[in-house]
Formats: C-alpha cells, structure tokens, sequence
C-alpha cells in the first residue's frame, strides 16, 4: 500500500526561465557609448537555440545589406535553375571581400533593387527591412533581430539557400580583406592571437563577417555596423551590432565590438 508521504509528495520546482535580453541589458550597461549615438546588438547560439536582444531602433545598413544582396542573387539564381556567371561572381567577391561599391551596385540592379529585395527578403524571413530608394542599396533600412535573421539563413541549415549557396556566402564572409577584419571578429580575436603561426588564415578561421561604414553627408556622424559568425571555445555565434551618430569611424568600431562582446558574453554567463 502506498504511503501517504508519497501521494503528497510535493511536485519539484521548475527552473526559472532566464530572462536573456535583461542579462544583455545588464552587460551592455558598461558599454561606453556617447552622447547623441545608438546602438542595438542582436545575439543567437544556434547550438542551444538561446538569443538575446538589445535595442530594437532601425538602422541605415551601409555595406551590411551587401550580404543580403548576395543571399537574394543566389536565391534568385536558385529560382532558375541556374549557376551564378562568371562576371556576377566577380562583382560578388569584390563586394563582400573588399566592399567594392561598384560592384554592389551592379548587383543591386541585378537583383533588382528595392523590390527584389523585398520578394527574397519576405522568404528569408525579415520583416524589418526596406530597401534604399533608387540606387541608393546603403541607405536600406534595418534592425539588429533582421540582420540575426539573415545570418540563420547563411550559417544555418533551415534555409531558403541551398547548401551550396550558403557555403559561397560564408567563404566569403571567412575572407575579408586585411583592414576590414574588425566588429564582431573582436569577440573572437584572443583565441585568433593565440594561434600557432597568428597568420591572417588562422585568424581568419575564427569568424566571418561583413562590416558596414557610413559617414552621413548631412551630419557628418557615423554608420557602424557589423554582422557575421564567431567562434569561442569551438563554439559558434551569431552576432548582428549596429549602430548611428557615431563621431569619428573609430569610436563607432569600438562601441560595435564592445556590443558584440557584452552580447556573447550575456549568453555564455547565463549557461554557466
């Protein structure tokens, strides 16, 4: 006969959930960002699944949105059943290795502009997002969570991109040319340092990435963005800092890598 001890025995306590986005808050708490600029920064570990977000405002992407113009080449490409050609994979890997503006241009008439864009980017699954008027492809708005989004498309494996695709994105986005290498790379970059020979190849292997900078004629303030993968202890993140009203280029690579840190950090200290 069961004892009445075990039939009321009490049932055990769930964890708490943890509330990420306010362990992200407390992080970015001391993060120096001066007066009159702005940032968000968005984090995924797609091992565990756990995210965090911080700011939600919109953002001119500058050279960001050369990744997503990639992704909706390809996608398009896909769509036809055909390979890209060859003149379109040179304009592609001077776009995203060197951020050549020329060659994103062609590629923003290819993909047909603002309205291509959109079509791809409402199957890619950002909601956030509008394209530049004109030819103006560096003036597309966006949002950290939009620019998350897309790097699922790259890095993960449910995708509208097939394999093949996201394999020449990311190939791309793991070799950027010496001098762009900054933003996110900077969470990664003492485990890049430590490596046998320091080589830019060693580096390299540590993240992937597509940085973005903006002074606006108007101000004369700065767009400072930075999107990609990184690797800690052998594990993957996906990191999106962005951020407006910067007062020198300088100040503005400092606070996005200081963003990508604190949000990389936020997940790794909430696992512990």
């Amino acid at each position: 006969m069961e004892s009445v001890a075990a039939a009321v025995s009490p049932t055990p306590t769930p964890t708490p959930a943890v509330d990420r986005d306010a362990l992200l808050a407390e992080a970015m708490e001391s993060v120096a960002v001066e007066d009159g600029a702005e940032v968000s920064v968005a984090v995924l570990d797609p091992e565990s699944g756990e995210s965090a977000v911080y700011g939600d405002g919109a953002f001119d992407t500058a050279s960001i949105v050369k990744v997503d113009i990639l992704a909706v080449l390809l996608l398009q490409a896909q769509d036809a059943g055909r390979e890209l050609t060859a003149s379109e994979k040179t304009y592609a890997t001077a776009m995203i290795k060197n951020s050549d503006n020329v060659s994103a241009s062609e590629l923003w008439d290819a993909i047909g502009r603002a309205e291509g864009l959109a079509a791809a980017n409402e199957r890619f699954g950002l909601s956030g997002t509008e394209g530049g008027d004109g030819a103006l492809w560096g003036l597309t708005q966006t949002t950290a969570v939009d620019q998350l989004t897309l790097l699922e498309q790259v890095f993960g494996d449910d995708s509208e991109l097939s394999e093949a695709s996201r394999a020449y994105l990311r190939g791309l986005m793991g070799d950027i040319a010496v001098g762009q290498d900054w933003g996110v790379s900077a969470v990664g970059s003492e485990q890049a340092e430590g490596t046998a020979d320091g080589s830019a190849g060693s580096a390299g292997s540590q993240f992937a990435l597509k940085n973005g900078w903006l002074p606006r004629s108007q101000t004369g303030l700065w767009v400072i963005n930075s999107i990609g993968r990184v690797m800690v202890d052998g594990r993957g993140y996906l990191v999106a800092a962005l951020s407006k009203g910067n007062s020198t280029k300088a100040k503005g690579v400092s606070l996005v890598e200081a963003a990508a840190k604190a949000a990389v950090s936020s997940l790794r200290d909430a696992d512990v």
